[in-house]
């Protein structure tokens, strides 16, 4: 689970941060088009259908910022949303795909990980997974390119509120476990639920602490 070592004037501030305007800022299909590194970013990657969507829309609470879809289509771009002129929420191509070509899954992966291994502004990464699930076998793969490109990441545990009382805590620790052998993971995981709002609160603070974004001008 978190480290709890939020207060809560910590989650205020996280609050009224990403309750400020997120606008949709582009898609790139290639390296080549991405933005300017001029602002603090943090990424979300993750199979697909993990609930990345949902998440990112929790987080600035809106429910269409980030578009949710069953097939692969802007999954394959790394999409861009501007918190408020302060950060960049980054949405990576998802893993996973089971219905896309080889080839076009390769595509859009390699483009996720030119992003990860070029991109300066860069603070963290939040791999989520399925907490129903935990960790599996075909999320060895993106763990090994955050690994490789030495970027600092954590586990988000999603969908928290399809698990019985107290499994969330189990599939935490063996997350945790799992992980802690890794050098680019961060020794925490964090348990959400975008549709009951668990852990966001958390979540938000930890991305104002990681980006070092204030509410100051």
């Amino acid at each position: 689970m978190t480290e709890g070592d939020f207060t809560d004037e910590d989650l205020e501030q996280a609050r009224i941060l990403f309750a400020r305007p997120a606008t949709f800022v582009m898609g790139c299909a290639k390296i080549e088009q991405l933005p300017d590194p001029d602002l603090p970013e943090i990424a979300f990657a993750g199979r697909s259908n993990v609930g990345k969507s949902s998440l990112i829309n929790g987080l600035v609470g809106m429910h269409k910022l980030a578009r949710a879809s069953n097939e692969p289509g802007r999954t394959r771009e790394v999409n861009f949303f501007d918190l408020d002129g302060r950060m960049r929420l980054v949405d990576l191509p998802g893993y996973g795909w089971a219905k896309a070509s080889k080839t076009t899954v390769k595509k859009f992966q390699d483009l996720g990980r030119d992003y990860l291994r070029g991109r300066v502004t860069l603070k963290r990464v939040y791999l989520l997974i399925d907490a129903r699930h935990g960790l599996k076998k075909v999320d060895d793969e993106a763990l090994d390119a955050l690994d490789l490109a030495a970027v600092s990441y954590q586990i988000v545990l999603t969908k928290a509120d399809k698990l019985k009382k107290g499994e969330g805590e189990k599939v935490a620790a063996a997350t945790l476990k799992g992980i802690s052998k890794r050098p680019a993971a961060f020794p925490a995981v964090i348990l959400t639920s975008a549709e009951k709002g668990e852990g966001l609160p958390e979540l938000r603070a930890e991305i104002m602490r990681t980006t070092g974004v204030t509410l100051q001008a």
